[in-house]
């Protein structure tokens, strides 16, 4: 039986895109460009690390955030870490740089060198809109009274 290709869900990108501005807004509030906010990730009194959010450039329509966690393990590997655009103009925030790999194609052909699975895209934009939610429902930034 013959696979039949991947067909990028420009829909689900683009929903995923609008939520992640949404919630990344929310995040960084009125932050300016080299300005940073730590976020405390608990639950049950137990600390699981902390998510960094760093606005690493600002223009009038766009804004770039460094998006990464630190945690229990960073003496053995580096967390996660993000580089998310926001278009202002159009309220969506896309990954445009995981691991320190960048700009990622909607659609791959599967397998590949890269070993990235056909949707790598949309993935990535899912796992920051996982990761940014986690963050908003229970997290604790240290410089903000109540991020709910």
């Amino acid at each position: 039986m013959a696979r039949t290709a991947y067909v990028t869900d420009l829909k689900s990108l683009q929903g995923e895109c609008s939520a992640n501005y949404l919630r990344l807004s929310r995040l960084v509030g009125d932050m300016e460009s080299g300005q940073r906010r730590e976020i405390a990730l608990s639950s049950n009194d137990r600390h699981f690390g902390d998510l960094q959010l760093t606005i690493v450039e600002q223009a009038p329509y766009t804004t770039m955030v460094d998006v990464t966690q630190s945690g229990p393990l960073d003496a053995i590997m580096d967390g996660p870490r993000m580089r998310v655009h926001l278009y202002h103009d159009v309220r969506m925030a896309e990954v445009t740089d995981f691991q320190r790999e960048r700009h990622f194609s909607g659609r791959y052909r599967y397998p590949n060198a890269r070993m990235h699975q056909p949707d790598e895209k949309l993935q990535l934009n899912r796992f920051l809109g996982e990761w940014l939610a986690h963050g908003l429902a229970h997290g604790h930034a240290y410089d903000l009274p109540e991020m709910r």
